[in-house]
Order: structure tokens, then C-alpha cells, then sequence
């Protein structure tokens, strides 16, 4: 059987971005695999027929999508080697409830993105309480380093996209909600500065620019 791991994704992806956070956390060596999601490639639309979206990784020939499903399967599939769940049933438990929150939460800035006047203000409010819960209940599991202890979990790469992309979001709708929490703003730069996720960050301004325009087009065709 072929144990070749092949990841399709898209460079500014913060789905794409989790995946390889936790393969390179692991030192799992894969082939990378960009898509251009205008124009998918067959092997996409082959791997992931149901939502045809990536990020799709294909180990030993069998294809597994969505991001977290992902990165679960990585866990499972290479336990000894940087573990990303807590052994603790309860801890592991708890760390499940926040990738679920974080998963129906998190479209939250992309609708204050996607909006302008008062629709993007009542998003923006959606999206602040979203921040207050992580700063108030899922920061408070301990005073470590990172979600779960002193290296990075399961959950450090679920909230991961809090701490590259929803900042160039913010500069892109003039605010700057992020730096008024503080715990929050503290885990930003612990988890930034890790030589893992550091190295692999798609370039801010590059990204910038990128979601620049893409705002425009989505608010042009909104008028």
C-alpha cells in the first residue's frame, strides 16, 4: 500500500495552513499539492466529490477531508510523535467542545468581512462575543503557554487562523478588536513565535493584498 501523504490545498488557506501545522509538528513528510479553486483539478473533484473543496489529504491512496477531521486523523494515525489530544479523557473531551465552537463560531469575522453598515455592525458584535467566550472560558482551562499546556495542541491549530488571518481581516474593516483582549493577544504571540508556525505562515502582505481585493469583488457584487 502506498503511505505517501499528499495534501491538496491553497496557500491562503488557514484550513490548508492547519494541516500542515500538524503534519510538520510531526515530521510527517508529505507532497504538497496547490489548488487554484477556479479552477479545480480533477484529483480535487476526484478526492473530495462531496464539498470539492480543500484541504483533502490522501495517505496510503485513501483521500480525508475537512481541516480538523484532518488533523485528528494525523493524531490517531502518528500518536508517539507530538500528540496533539490530551490523554485525559475529560481534558480530551473538553478540547473536542472548543474545535466544535471555534468550527461554528468562526465564519463569524468572515460575515463581518463579507458586510458593510449596519449588517457588518451586528456581525461585529457576534464576532466580539465570540472573542470574550475564548478569552473568558476556553483561555481560562490554565494559565499555560498555550490551550491545553506547554506546546501546541489540537487546539492551538483549531484557533490558529485568530492568529494571522482575522488580524489582517481586522486592518481590512478598521478595527481592532483582537489586541483588547489580553489573553488572547498573549497566546497570538506565543503561538506565532513557535519556529513551526512561524516558518510556515503564508507572507502577511502578500495576504493582505490578496484579501484586499477579494473584499472588493464581494462587496461590489453585493451593491
Amino acid at each position: 500500500m502506498d503511505e505517501n501523504v499528499k495534501l491538496h490545498g491553497d496557500w491562503d488557506s488557514p484550513f490548508s495552513s492547519r494541516v500542515i501545522w500538524a503534519l510538520k509538528l510531526k515530521g510527517i513528510p508529505y507532497q504538497y499539492f496547490e489548488e487554484d479553486l477556479h479552477n479545480k483539478s480533477d484529483l480535487l473533484l476526484k478526492y473530495n466529490p462531496v464539498h470539492k473543496q480543500i484541504p483533502v489529504i490522501v495517505h496510503g491512496g485513501k483521500p480525508i477531508c475537512e481541516s480538523m477531521i484532518i488533523v485528528q486523523y494525523i493524531d490517531e494515525t502518528w500518536p508517539h510523535v507530538h500528540p496533539l489530544l490530551p490523554k485525559d479523557p475529560y481534558q480530551k473531551a473538553l478540547a473536542r467542545f472548543w474545535v466544535t465552537f471555534f468550527e461554528e463560531k468562526g465564519s463569524l469575522i468572515w460575515n463581518m468581512f463579507t458586510t458593510r453598515g449596519e449588517e457588518q455592525e451586528k456581525w461585529k458584535k457576534e464576532y466580539i462575543e465570540m472573542l470574550r467566550t475564548i478569552e473568558d472560558e476556553a483561555l481560562m482551562m490554565n494559565n499555560k503557554k498555550y490551550f491545553l499546556g506547554e506546546d501546541i495542541g489540537i487546539l492551538d491549530i483549531s484557533f490558529g487562523c485568530i492568529a494571522h488571518w482575522f488580524e489582517v481581516i481586522e486592518e481590512l474593516c478598521e478595527v481592532r478588536l483582537i489586541e483588547s483582549f489580553p489573553k488572547l493577544h498573549s497566546w497570538i504571540q506565543n503561538f506565532k513565535q513557535h519556529p513551526i508556525i512561524n516558518q510556515n505562515l503564508p507572507p502577511r502582505d502578500k495576504l493582505l493584498l490578496h484579501f484586499k481585493g477579494l473584499r472588493e469583488k464581494i462587496l461590489a457584487r453585493a451593491t
